[in-house]
């Protein structure tokens, strides 16, 4: 018979924005491209890929900065 089952880890929630639904991370530009996705129409197929294409891109270009 296997042990206890472990006890499930979980993160404090994240700070809000604004508006109470999107998380805010503390870096500003972060923050605003993470707004702006929150508030695309989600009928805009269009719109929420483009948003989606910009939260990607300014991801991986804070991260990139953190190995310089």
């Amino acid at each position: 018979m296997p042990g206890a089952p472990e006890a499930a880890v979980t993160a404090p929630p994240a700070p809000r924005g604004e508006d109470d639904t999107t998380p805010q991370t503390g870096d500003l530009v972060v923050d605003a491209v993470l707004d702006d996705l929150a508030g695309v129409d989600e009928a805009d197929l269009d719109a929420v890929l483009a948003a989606g294409d910009a939260v990607h891109a300014t991801l991986t270009a804070r991260l990139s900065d953190l190995g310089s």
